[in-house]
């Protein structure tokens, strides 16, 4: 890949860099995914082979999403807020600003070097070595292909860390971000030892009654746009304490809205306590969700985005659907 603004050295010379430290921390964005968790957890696996100390770091305190906790040394994860030992370099993972990274950003602050690994589009370099590639389906991805740069050999913790950032930044390889590439790399690491029945079970088919029951309540709330482009719904706070349901309950319902036969983006919003959390994700080529994620602070990939709306749920529930058609125009999608 070309050296751009955003990327300053190939992952060749990334891995020669790694080598002239010995102690790391790492950490992925806020609302860490599987993409942002299997990665760092791969590419720490791949440091200690090498003999060196890598700790993950979470970017809030908040509890890992049950479904996570399979991966092998996400046991070990520590919130950022707790972490007070010195490291030589800090890698963020999968982190497209500082401002993602949430608690950890005091630990980037006080460490003597810095790198970036990340497939997310950027506007400038946040540390001293870069490998940004936007077009790359998953950070996943990229730390699999470094991990071949470090000289290490591709252990099962590693394959099975870097299958599940793939799987689910791909959405079981069926997003229109799924290269052949893809299939290419998740091939090397079935090899390596990765085990697709088990990231599939944990991931998908373990969802809780409560979930059951929020996805009944997202099927009540669903509003369709009369141009059948867009669908949208959500849950209101006291929906999840009636229920008794947790944020990771809701992770599945963008992907069962999406499913809506005819829609091209669908959009999930989940009250908080002073804020509205909202996912969105597009249905096929020429529809940018990151763009209208960024007109209210948040971000992602075209196909695949996040916000968090600062207001009330039933403002959102009046300017969200304004921007939803603000996607189309003449019945085309905006990029």
């Amino acid at each position: 890949m070309a050296t751009t603004p955003q990327t300053n050295v190939t992952l060749a010379e990334f891995a020669e860099a790694l080598d002239r430290f010995e102690s790391f921390a790492l950490c992925g964005h806020v609302s860490p995914d599987g993409d942002c968790l299997g990665s760092q957890l791969a590419l720490a696996h791949a440091l200690r082979a090498k003999g060196k100390r890598a700790v993950c770091l979470l970017a809030h305190d908040d509890a890992v999403d049950k479904s996570f906790l399979f991966l092998p040394g996400a046991n070990e994860l520590i919130p950022a807020c707790e972490f007070e030992s010195d490291v030589d370099a800090f890698i963020a993972v999968d982190v497209p600003n500082l401002e993602r990274l949430g608690d950890a950003a005091r630990v980037h602050e006080s460490a003597g070097a810095h790198f970036t690994l990340d497939h997310h589009a950027v506007e400038s370099c946040m540390a001293e070595y870069n490998y940004v590639d936007p077009d790359a389906p998953a950070t996943g991805m990229l730390v699999w292909r470094l991990i071949g740069e470090m000289g290490v050999e591709r252990t099962f913790e590693m394959a099975q860390c870097c299958y599940l950032a793939l799987m689910t930044d791909t959405g079981r390889f069926q997003f229109q971000n799924t290269t052949p590439e893809a299939f290419v790399l998740a091939g090397e690491m079935v090899s390596a030892g990765a085990r697709p029945e088990e990231c599939s079970q944990e991931i998908y088919q373990r969802r809780s009654a409560a979930s059951l029951g929020l996805e009944g309540v997202m099927l009540s709330n669903m509003q369709v746009a009369p141009s059948g482009e867009w669908v949208l719904s959500y849950a209101r706070l006291d929906d999840f304490e009636r229920l008794g349901a947790v944020k990771a309950d809701a992770e599945p319902l963008i992907d069962v809205l999406r499913s809506l036969d005819g829609i091209r983006v669908a959009c999930m919003l989940r009250e908080q306590e002073d804020v509205v959390r909202g996912s969105l994700r597009a249905k096929g080529d020429g529809i940018d969700v990151a763009a209208l994620a960024r007109e209210i602070g948040g971000g992602g990939h075209k196909a695949a985005a996040g916000f968090t709306y600062k207001g009330s749920i039933d403002d959102a529930l009046a300017e969200i659907p304004v921007l939803l058609d603000g996607l189309f125009v003449g019945g085309e999608g905006k990029e």
